[in-house]
C-alpha cells in the first residue's frame, strides 16, 4: 500500500469541484488496498470488512468513526455480526473525491501497522 494517501489529510468540499474522472480514480484505486470494490456507476467505492464476532466488528466501527470525525468525511456503514461493510462517496459532490480514497487507505492502515 501507498503510504502517501494515508499521511494525507482530508481537504472540505462543500461542492463546485467536479467529481473524479475515471482515469483518477483508477490511479487513486491502485494506492489502497484491493479489497476496496468501485461501484457499477463509479460513484463509490466499498469493502466489506470480515470479524471473528460482534465485539471485534465494534472494536472496528469505533476505529472507523473516529478516523471519520477527525477528517470530518464520514463513510456509510452496514453493520452486521462479524462483518462491516464501509461504503465511501462524497455526497456534495455526487462522486468520488481524493478524501473518499485517503480514508479508505487510513482504514487500510488499521490492519497494516
Amino acid at each position: 500500500m501507498n503510504h502517501e494517501l494515508k499521511n494525507k489529510r482530508c481537504q472540505a468540499c462543500e461542492g463546485g469541484v467536479e467529481p473524479l474522472s475515471p482515469e483518477a480514480v483508477a490511479e487513486l484505486s491502485g494506492q489502497i488496498e484491493a479489497g476496496w470494490e468501485l461501484s457499477a456507476d463509479g460513484l463509490q467505492i466499498q469493502r466489506d470488512f470480515s470479524f471473528s464476532g460482534f465485539y471485534k466488528t465494534m472494536n472496528f466501527v469505533n476505529a472507523v468513526a473516529w478516523i471519520a470525525n477527525t477528517e470530518n468525511h464520514h463513510p456509510d456503514l452496514e453493520v452486521g455480526y462479524g462483518h462491516c461493510l464501509v461504503r465511501y462517496t462524497t455526497h456534495a459532490i455526487g462522486g468520488l473525491s481524493e478524501n473518499d480514497f485517503i480514508c479508505a487507505a487510513k482504514i487500510d492502515s488499521l490492519f497494516s501497522d
